[in-house]
Formats: C-alpha cells, sequence, structure tokens
C-alpha cells in the first residue's frame, strides 16, 4: 500500500485530496470543531494543507510530533513557523498544546472496512488516540481500504469514521 501511495501521481493526489477536503468539511464534526489535530503530508498521503490554509485563524489547528516514543501537539501556525524534524516531516516551532481536541485526522497506510488504521508500526497515533475523547476520522485514497480486516491488537483504535474520495466508511 505504502509503495502503490508514493508512485500515485501529483494530479490524482491533488484531485483525490480535494475530494476528501470537501467530505470533511461538510462532517457535522468538523462543523462544530473548534480545535482540530490534523498532520503534514509527506510521500503522496492525503493532502489537508488546504484546511490549514482556509481555517487559520477561525479553528485552532494542530499538528502532531513525534517526541520520543510519544506524539506531541502543537498549534500551526502558518508555514514560516514549520521546520522540518524527525522522519523529515515539517513540525510547527510552537509551543505544546495540551488542551481539549474536538476533531481528530488521521492518516494511514491502509483501512478496513471496520474502521481499523494500519499505520507505520511506531504505535504514535495509537498511543495518543487511546488518551484522547475525540472524533477520530481517518482518510486514505480509494486503494488503501483493504478488501480483507486489518490485523489489529487491543492497543489499536479504530477511527469513528474513514473517508476516501468515493466513500464513507463507518457510516
Amino acid at each position: 500500500m505504502d509503495q502503490r501511495r508514493r508512485v500515485y501521481s501529483k494530479e490524482e493526489v491533488e484531485r483525490d485530496s480535494e475530494r476528501i477536503i470537501a467530505k470533511i468539511e461538510r462532517l457535522p464534526w468538523f462543523e462544530q470543531a473548534s480545535t482540530i489535530l490534523l498532520y503534514y503530508p509527506v510521500h503522496h498521503e492525503v493532502d489537508l494543507r488546504a484546511l490549514l490554509t482556509k481555517y487559520l485563524g477561525k479553528k485552532t489547528l494542530l499538528l502532531p510530533i513525534a517526541h520520543r516514543r510519544r506524539m506531541e501537539v502543537r498549534p500551526y501556525e502558518g508555514e514560516e513557523l514549520m521546520k522540518r524534524g524527525r522522519f523529515g516531516i515539517p513540525e510547527p516551532q510552537t509551543l505544546p498544546y495540551s488542551g481539549p481536541i474536538d476533531l481528530i485526522i488521521v492518516p494511514g497506510v491502509a483501512f478496513d472496512s471496520k474502521c481499523r488504521r494500519l499505520g507505520h508500526g511506531r504505535g504514535y497515533y495509537d498511543r495518543f488516540l487511546k488518551k484522547v475523547p475525540a472524533h477520530k476520522v481517518g482518510v486514505c485514497f480509494d486503494f488503501q481500504v483493504y478488501k480483507k480486516d486489518i490485523p489489529h491488537t487491543f492497543l489499536d483504535k479504530p477511527m469513528d469514521l474513514v473517508l476516501t474520495p468515493t466513500k464513507t466508511i463507518g457510516e
């Protein structure tokens, strides 16, 4: 799945990301949320940067940082305060955030029909998601929806919904 996503064309990523963003913006959870945890896309992940641009100053937007063996979140305050961090992912150079989060948009290598997520195996999101009482929405391209059940353990936290350009899983 990861390799297939990496060869997905820039045009396909842009087109499908726009479709997913439109679906996110129509979610009541998004409309009602004041604080949203997004992510910064790498390696042809669903690109949600348009949400960062459009809602900067209108909602509290957060981005994750891999910090030792845990995930930390920091406010996004514009591209000028971003710097490449661990794993080469751009990170906000702002102070850590510790308040409530209403909605978490989560990337993944793959998802299944039960909204279970396969990540990169480091467990940053799984450990974080277990501690935060927020709506959790996975986003991926259609080919990242696995037809069989994804292997999982009690540590894995399923999403409330998974959005692809053509499907909404979990409704």
